[in-house]
Formats: structure tokens, C-alpha cells, sequence
């Protein structure tokens, strides 16, 4: 659970290990990003990307009911 270890470019810096998906999905859109995707990950989680105009895609990936957001970070591109 490390959300709060990772900068992510347009938005503020979490400073929570988790947050609600909801409040998280927030931050994305209301810094410009939109979902692309998503998938089943390891450990029964769930994968979710995004996209932005100008930044770098993010990665995300969120509880197995899809409800909590563990982690973020940009992927290489």
C-alpha cells in the first residue's frame, strides 16, 4: 500500500497509503486524466490506466472489490 510514494504529475501529492477509489478517481479526472482501461492483476487486484494530453499515463491498481486505490505511478512510455 503505497500511494503516498509516488508523485504523480497535475495532481497533489497523496499523502495516504490508500484512499477510496472515488476520492482517488477525483484527483485524476479533475487534473485532466481519463481512464483507458482496466484488468485483473496479480493477487486478485485490479489494474486500471489512464491517459492525459500532456502528461505521462499512470497506472493504477485498486482492491480486489474495486473500492480502494493501493498504489499509482507512471508508466514508461
Amino acid at each position: 500500500m503505497t500511494l503516498d510514494k509516488h508523485t504523480l504529475d497535475g495532481i497533489p501529492q497523496i499523502t495516504s497509503k490508500t484512499l477510496p477509489v472515488v476520492d482517488f478517481e477525483r484527483l485524476l479526472i479533475n487534473g485532466g486524466y481519463t481512464k483507458i482501461g482496466s484488468a485483473p492483476a496479480r493477487g486478485a487486484r485490479l489494474k486500471v490506466w489512464w491517459t492525459h494530453p500532456t502528461y505521462r499515463s499512470i497506472e493504477s491498481i485498486y482492491s480486489a472489490d474495486g473500492t480502494i486505490a493501493i498504489t499509482a505511478y507512471h508508466t514508461v512510455t
